[in-house]
């Protein structure tokens, strides 16, 4: 049974935890380059081909995330990971292709790897890296900044608030494309007919007869 100074730890570290979070964010909306995310938006948008994400570790998670949301808003998208992209699958890079790159100092191996073949391939890179003179962004096509002062945890190592402004970021982002291109909650309903909210959308279950 966890006793008063147990519980304390908890509640303390749970609260610390978030508030460090919620800064991050706002830090992200008030130091953000807000030139270089509407060209992001705009390129994004008006994207002929695929939108492809990767990145190592944490960041693979967020690349993930990221291309199932603006999947979710017509913008085909797929996650490539880096080990297989290197044995093969760049294959699925095209020329009007967007490659977005997710390394949080800008110098990871697995990732700056593609840079090259990308380019060969006629794909445009999208660099997303809190570090201006990595590899990564002077190799790119657009760099976007993502920087907070601090992650949440007390070593300031564990990619916990950083990932979740990219994340956040990346949300507003997609939002702002349904918003130009006029996403309607019709198309909405075609591609996510399943679940709570494909019900809420088509006012039927996918399984109804």
């Amino acid at each position: 049974m966890r006793d008063a100074s147990m519980n304390e730890i908890i509640q303390n570290s749970i609260k610390n935890t978030l508030l460090l979070e919620i800064e991050a964010l706002k830090e992200i909306l008030e130091n953000c380059d807000k030139e270089k995310i509407e060209e992001v938006v705009l390129k994004l948008a008006n994207c002929k081909g695929k939108i492809i994400t990767s990145g190592c570790g944490t960041s693979a998670q967020a690349a993930k995330k990221i291309a199932h949301t603006l999947c979710c808003i017509d913008c085909p998208a797929i996650m490539m990971i880096p080990s297989d992209a290197v044995h093969g699958g760049l294959g699925v890079v095209e020329e009007g292709d967007i490659v977005i790159l997710f390394s949080k100092g800008g110098e990871t191996k697995e990732i700056n790897s593609l840079l090259a073949p990308v380019r060969q391939k006629k794909g445009k890179i999208i660099a997303v890296t809190e570090n201006e003179q990595s590899e990564l962004a002077q190799k790119s096509d657009i760099f976007l900044k993502v920087k907070i002062s601090r992650e949440s945890d007390d070593f300031n190592m564990l990619a916990t608030s950083s990932i979740l402004a990219i994340i956040a970021l990346f949300d507003a982002i997609a939002v702002a494309i349904t918003r130009i291109k006029g996403y309607s909650r019709e198309q909405f309903a075609i591609i996510h007919p399943g679940g709570a909210v494909g019900k809420k959308l088509t006012g039927k279950s996918l399984y109804d007869e």
